[in-house]
């Protein structure tokens, strides 16, 4: 089954292709936003922005819930399909 990205970010990957890093470096692109841009944008310190996007949510340097919540909003991206590329249960709807 291929799901694609909602807002095409990733369009011909599936979602267990798709991993934070790439999303962001995808998103930003499209965007025309730096790490340093997006920082502005979330309050969060550009080296971690680098960081998730350079080794996703795998890295040494791990994104919390709250900063996935602040990158999907400022890159326009639901947040469960950021939360799935970062591979963090996305909870079911009440």
């Amino acid at each position: 089954m291929e799901t694609l990205w909602t807002d095409g970010a990733l369009a011909g990957q599936t979602r267990e292709m798709a991993d934070l890093g790439k999303l962001l470096q995808v998103s930003m692109h499209r965007r025309h936003l730096t790490a340093q841009a997006l920082a502005e944008r979330t309050g969060i310190r550009t080296p971690r922005i680098r960081a998730f996007a350079q080794d996703g949510a795998s890295g040494p340097v791990r994104p919390t819930e709250q900063e996935l919540a602040e990158l999907a909003d400022a890159l326009g991206l639901p947040l469960s399909e950021v939360l799935h590329a970062a591979q963090v249960p996305v909870p079911a709807p009440a």
